[in-house]
């Protein structure tokens, strides 16, 4: 496919589509319009090393939606282990399990756009799932049954996950975060539906404890086979977008100490989970 300046590939059929195009026509904002719904169609959007500078990735981010800045008002999040440059990196290794950002909030972000600085040697890729078609392909009966379940999520459930033996304090300050109970399936303005499944996912509302497991790994697994994953082995200057409302994602372990840097800005949520 191409339109003008813009050429596109899709890299497996259900996820992920490059776009080849200068940095001159992504800032200009001239195909805003045909990135966005190619975001929400494709889930995962790839520019191979386009090599952004920070102002330019904040610039582009401006153009597909409003901005989000980060909590503590900072522009750039540093992605990384290194808490030399990130204070609070050790909350990063609950990302090495597939989640969706933005459980704790009502409107989570619509994507994260992220950008390789420095790499590990080994490991570090990024794997994407499309929790849209994941839905699509479930059984009739599976749609009818899920239609109406609610979810508790929790932000101390992923530290379960890299640390099951954690300090009382550790958990008291990610039990602070909150819980919040969401839908199993997310109606799209849009008329679509997708799965809201992940590490935060911590039971089934008004379920047997051992059920609400039981389905909430057996969701996981099935969101997270080859048909509906795409993983980026990531290139220094390479940018990749995802729709987090239509995907879940992780990163493949790597060695903390590696110095591994990804900078990442973010587009404010347009939409509330219901």
């Amino acid at each position: 496919r191409q339109a003008m300046a813009l050429t596109t590939k899709d890299l497996t059929p259900r996820i992920a589509t490059e776009i080849h195009a200068d940095k001159q026509t992504l800032l200009s904002g001239e195909y805003a319009k045909q990135i966005r719904e190619l975001l929400e169609q494709r889930g995962v959007l790839v520019f191979p090393q386009v090599n952004f500078t920070d102002e330019e990735q904040v610039a582009f981010t401006n153009t597909l939606g409003t901005f989000a800045p980060e909590h503590d008002g900072e522009i750039i999040y540093k992605v990384t282990l290194d808490n030399t440059v990130n204070p609070k990196a050790d909350y990063l290794k609950g990302s090495w399990y597939w989640h969706i950002d933005g459980t704790m909030n009502t409107v989570p972000i619509l994507a994260s756009i992220l950008s390789a600085k420095v790499l590990s040697p080994t490991g570090g890729d990024t794997d994407f799932c499309n929790t849209y078609a994941a839905y699509d392909d479930l059984s009739d009966d599976d749609k009818a049954a899920f239609d109406k379940l609610r979810v508790m999520h929790s932000a101390w459930n992923t530290l379960f996950y890299y640390d099951p033996e954690p300090d009382p304090r550790l958990l008291r300050g990610m039990m602070a975060i909150g819980d919040q109970e969401l839908p199993l399936v997310w109606k799209h303005a849009s008329g679509r539906k997708s799965l809201v499944i992940g590490a935060t996912a911590r039971h089934v509302v008004d379920m047997d404890y051992k059920k609400s497991i039981e389905l909430l790994v057996r969701l996981r697994d099935w969101a997270t086979q080859p048909q509906f994953c795409y993983r980026h082995k990531w290139t220094v200057g390479d940018t990749v977008i995802w729709d987090n409302t239509g995907t879940m994602h992780r990163a493949t372990p790597y060695d903390p100490n590696a110095g591994r840097r990804l900078h990442r800005t973010k587009l404010q949520g347009e939409e509330a989970f219901s």
